[in-house]
């Protein structure tokens, strides 16, 4: 046993050797949204800024007037309430009514073979006139100067797609724990520096602001493509790359804001639709990513204090990296590094979230999202 555990602590260690110098110099390559100075334009591109809003009356008016105050000259702004019940209309249509930038679409019934947000994003293109096309949150707010800077840097970077990372605000230390967790393991899986690498197939969408050509997004087969996959904005930035078309990612925490959850349990009813659809509904792969949050994020903490000897420290040397990673990561999304001490809880939560996802997706035949039903083999049938 005492063979086995050393032996795993000298593999877990050169993976995070290995990982910590490849995210080291790959997100040195990165940039920061609110880093870029762009010139004023010649002509700007009009942008479409498309948005499906259910049920948000609590962020609505202020991520809308987030967007309308924009130090852009040249878009429009596509609201769709997404069959709502409760005053999300009401505002949508007071805010039309005070700004003529905006255009409300109000969607009542949802076809079949469609995702509601999916749906309501789809609609929302089909009424746009832009260049440029900005599917976002409803419940995201913007700096003054973001568009500006991402359609600079979209144009100059001669990218056909832009995604970036907004900063996460939630309420207690136990959530913002859990958001830093999710950002580092969201990174290094996904690998960001890498999307702009037309020899890689890692690719990168968020929900919070993917920007993309509008040619491109016809070409790729526009949201019809994804009509059901609840990671519409990861798989929307993987159809750009599989079509042979070009990727950027930028960190955007100083310029881009969203309320993520306000309680655990809101983690666990938001994230139960999409962990086992982002692996494709593939029950091995939750069991490997079981086995591997297990390895990498808890058991070298435990490990420092149950094991002696060589291994004990190359288990505590493993905790100081994951605690460098960890901080490095929070520094970016403005968040406490002394949260890492954490990481073991905030992996073992993460653990429980995929196995809740998976399961109530199997016993369900399906996804509840949004006081709608969706069957497991429609689901699964929209490969991407």
């Amino acid at each position: 046993m005492e063979t086995t555990l050393f032996f795993l602590a000298l593999f877990t260690l050169g993976a995070f050797i290995f990982s910590t110098i490849v995210m080291w110099f790959g997100h040195r390559t990165i940039k920061s949204l609110d880093k870029i100075s762009p010139p004023p334009p010649i002509t700007s591109p009009k942008v479409s800024i498309l948005i499906a809003a259910r049920n948000e009356e609590k962020h609505l008016a202020a991520a809308l007037q987030s967007v309308l105050q924009q130090d852009y000259d040249n878009f429009e702004v596509i609201v769709v309430n997404d069959r709502s019940t409760d005053r999300t209309g009401e505002i949508l249509d007071r805010m039309a009514r005070a700004n003529s930038a905006v255009k409300p679409l109000h969607v009542t019934l949802l076809p079949p073979g469609w995702l509601g947000k999916n749906h309501a994003l789809y609609c929302a293109s089909l009424e746009s006139s832009g260049e440029l096309l900005l599917f976002t949150d409803a419940d995201v707010v913007m700096h003054p100067v973001t568009l500006r800077k991402a359609v600079h840097c979209l144009l100059a970077e001669q990218r056909d797609h832009l995604t970036i990372s907004p900063a996460i605000k939630m309420p207690t230390a136990l959530l913002k724990l859990f958001a830093g967790f999710f950002n580092m393991a969201f990174f290094m899986y996904t690998q960001p520096w890498k999307v702009r690498d037309p020899r890689s197939d890692k690719f990168i969408g968020i929900g919070a602001f993917n920007l993309i050509r509008a040619s491109t997004y016809h070409a790729i087969g526009t949201h019809q493509a994804i009509a059901m996959r609840p990671d519409d904005d990861m798989k929307l930035g993987k159809l750009v790359k599989k079509h042979g078309f070009k990727s950027e990612f930028l960190h955007g925490t100083r310029l881009i804001h969203v309320e993520w959850y306000d309680s655990l349990n809101a983690v666990v009813k938001g994230l139960e639709k999409n962990l086992f659809a982002g692996l494709d509904y593939n029950l091995w792969a939750v069991i490997q990513g079981t086995i591997a949050n297990l390895i990498f994020w808890v058991w070298p903490f435990a490990g420092g204090l149950l094991t002696a000897g060589l291994t004990q420290i190359l288990n505590l040397t493993i905790v100081v990296l994951i605690l460098l990673i960890y901080g490095y990561g929070a520094g970016i999304g403005n968040l406490r590094r002394w949260y890492g001490i954490g990481v073991p809880a905030a992996a073992l939560f993460f653990i429980f979230l995929l196995w809740n996802s998976t399961l109530k997706t199997l016993l369900n035949r399906g996804i509840h999202w949004r006081e709608t039903f969706y069957p497991l083999a429609e689901l699964k049938a929209n490969k991407v």
